[in-house]
């Protein structure tokens, strides 16, 4: 018997099975993912206008303005991949 085959068949024995997905959990993530997008937003915005009112630091701004970015950079991905897994179930056989 060769040894790769005892090894594999140790390797398929210790895999943990698959546990159904908790959608309780998944809505929670989303939410919190919301809120932590508005909550950046909002201190963005609060940070632009403090700039352009009392001359804040021009850094902080900077700084608002990237996380801003980065921000909308995840939420446009995970748009993306929204609507790729909606058009993929379309494209599913009945």
């Amino acid at each position: 018997m060769d040894i790769r085959n005892i090894l594999a068949a140790q390797n398929y024995a210790a895999t943990k099975a698959v546990t159904g997905a908790d959608p309780a959990a998944m809505g929670g993530a989303v939410f919190d993912g919301a809120k932590d997008f508005i909550s950046t937003l909002q201190q963005s915005e609060a940070t632009a206008v403090s700039a352009m009112t009392s001359g804040a630091d021009p850094h902080a701004l900077v700084e608002a303005l990237a996380q801003t970015e980065l921000a909308v950079q995840s939420v446009v991905a995970v748009r993306d991949k929204v609507v790729e897994a909606y058009q993929e179930l379309l494209r599913m056989p009945l």
